[in-house]
């Protein structure tokens, strides 16, 4: 994308932003399983953290989200609490619910677990090797062609949600439900942490590459350079966001 496509782009609002966000919110909500209303709620904010669309501090609704999720506001309560144990919210008092806003601390010990958890997942995949079919591995090529596919379209934002699909799926390899689970968190802590980048391409370009060289040897069953590669691969990331909050 040149430099004269970027400049005559039109901007969107906060409010233009936030409108399109609680559409979203309402599409996924009716998409979800209604057995529990609560989980639903929560589920589908979690994803909106996730995917970058709330961003730290931002601050949430009772009235707007009642509407669109269209529960009562005792059901969106519970799903507030939910994701407040979560560390994904947090309430203040005689203010409301927010987005929490993470620090460099927050950095060290999201990526210190993943460390461990992608990393080990990765080396395990040498004694279940037997049992993972190639088409194991196409969520992860879909990953990397949406994120290849956004960067040509210079969308930024939303390589990092492609980013966030392959290191999900990665994990996802285990065939753990808890690991899973754990997983979701992580990476909604995690992509609150992008918006720290004051140029989501700077973060999200190098990666594209990475994530393209980890499958490589997934698929020649490498498991061994994968796991290597990938601990590089967070090591560089964990310090490419502490320089950027020290540059703040």
């Amino acid at each position: 994308m040149s430099d004269d496509a970027k400049v005559s782009t039109p901007q969107r609002t906060d409010d233009e932003d936030r409108q399109a966000w609680l559409r979203g919110v309402a599409a996924d909500m009716a998409r979800l399983d209604r057995s529990s209303s609560a989980e639903r709620a929560a589920d589908v904010l979690r994803r909106s953290i996730t995917e970058g669309a709330l961003r730290p501090g931002a601050q949430l609704s009772e009235i707007e989200l009642t509407e669109v999720l269209q529960v009562s506001r005792n059901t969106l309560r519970e799903a507030f609490r939910l994701l407040t144990h979560e560390g994904l919210l947090v309430y203040k008092l005689h203010r409301g619910v927010f987005v929490p806003e993470l620090d460099e601390r927050d950095v060290v010990d999201l990526f210190r677990l993943r460390r461990v958890l992608e990393v080990d997942v990765v080396r395990g995949l040498a004694d279940r090797d037997s049992a993972l079919p190639a088409s194991r591995l196409e969520p992860l090529h879909a990953d990397v062609e949406s994120a290849k596919a956004a960067a040509l379209a210079g969308t930024w934002p939303a390589v990092g949600t492609a980013n966030m699909g392959f290191h999900r799926h990665l994990i996802g390899l285990a065939d753990s439900p808890r690991l899973d689970a754990i997983t979701s968190r992580l990476l909604a802590e995690l992509r609150l942490l992008f918006h720290v980048m004051a140029t989501p391409r700077e973060l999200h370009e190098p990666y594209i590459a990475r994530n393209q060289a980890i499958l490589e040897l997934l698929e020649a069953r490498d498991y061994e350079q994968a796991a290597d590669d990938l601990h590089r691969y967070l090591v560089d990331s964990e310090k490419g966001l502490l320089a950027a909050f020290k540059a703040r």
